[in-house]
């Protein structure tokens, strides 16, 4: 085996692994794909003849690719930051997975902590994704952000605030969160003002993602009754509701005509609705491949 297919098949042993580590940076699977392609030609680039530990290097390589990434993403996103909805990561409720589905699983992390990493600056999503969710140390991360090992921890603590203020952890249980979206789903079908009021938590919040094609269907709505008064309408609209898995945690396709209009993400405490994430961008539906 050459050099070339040796350093190939230890990198392919850390796909997965950096694409994971990609996933979180940039919230987006194809943005992610591209940042671990990018590392792969940065690898083959480079002599690594004497890395000892190639795949803690190739860990803060794609890093640094995706924070260059996330550095440059805000000059050309026109959509407001509150109407961003990540890319989720969709499988079938109830079913096996397939080989490459179950590889997606495996990236997943839920969709609400990726709404939070949205909002943190570059470099402390880089020092809190890099340290907390895959112990890389400060020493590795200084030179990546550019920050003495000191700094780069201040960057992680302040993220790690931001993170932990964004509220309670979701429930775990899945059987327990589609009670809850099931629920809602038939108090909203049924006009049911108060079964909705009884599933919702008083500051829910509804984040809708409708795209440049669907703008007018992009908003942010908190609390609980004007919640209900969105659900409510869009319940007007015949939709066929289908379950689904979004980052492994109960959620919702819902199709019109045989095409997916919208992928609605719920994030559950104590069986009540803390958030609900709606994805109705046409072009990114598609592109995802969700309601084929």
């Amino acid at each position: 085996m050459g050099e070339k297919d040796l350093l190939a098949e230890r990198f392919e042993a850390d796909r997965a692994h950096l694409r994971a580590v990609a996933y979180r940076m940039l919230g987006s699977l194809s943005e992610a794909e591209d940042a671990v392609q990018e590392t792969w030609f940065k690898l083959c680039r480079s002599d690594v003849s004497g890395v000892e530990n190639l795949s803690g290097w190739l860990t803060t390589v794609v890093g640094r690719v995706c924070l260059d990434m996330l550095r440059s993403r805000a000059a050309r996103r026109e959509d407001p930051l509150e109407y961003y909805v990540p890319d989720p990561v969709v499988s079938a409720a109830g079913e096996n997975a397939g080989p490459e589905q179950e590889a997606l699983r495996a990236d997943s992390v839920g969709l609400a902590l990726l709404v939070v990493l949205e909002t943190l600056a570059p470099a402390e999503r880089l020092a809190f994704v890099l340290h907390d969710m895959f112990a890389v140390s400060f020493d590795e991360i200084a030179p990546v952000v550019g920050r003495t090992p000191a700094a780069a921890r201040q960057l992680a603590s302040r993220a790690r605030r931001r993170v932990r203020g964004a509220g309670p952890a979701p429930e775990p249980d899945v059987t327990r969160q589609r009670k809850a979206v099931d629920a809602f789903l038939a108090a909203s079908r049924g006009g049911d003002f108060e079964g909705l009021l009884a599933v919702l938590d008083p500051d829910v919040v509804l984040r809708a993602d409708g795209g440049t094609l669907r703008a007018a269907a992009s908003k942010f709505v908190r609390g609980a009754e004007a919640v209900i008064g969105q659900a409510l309408t869009f319940a007007r609209f015949r939709h066929t509701a289908r379950p689904v898995l979004v980052n492994g945690a109960a959620g919702v396709v819902s199709i019109a005509e045989g095409h997916a209009m919208a992928l609605m993400a719920f994030t559950i405490v104590d069986d009540r609705i803390v958030e609900i994430d709606i994805l109705a961008d046409p072009e990114r539906l598609e592109r995802l491949g969700i309601g084929q």
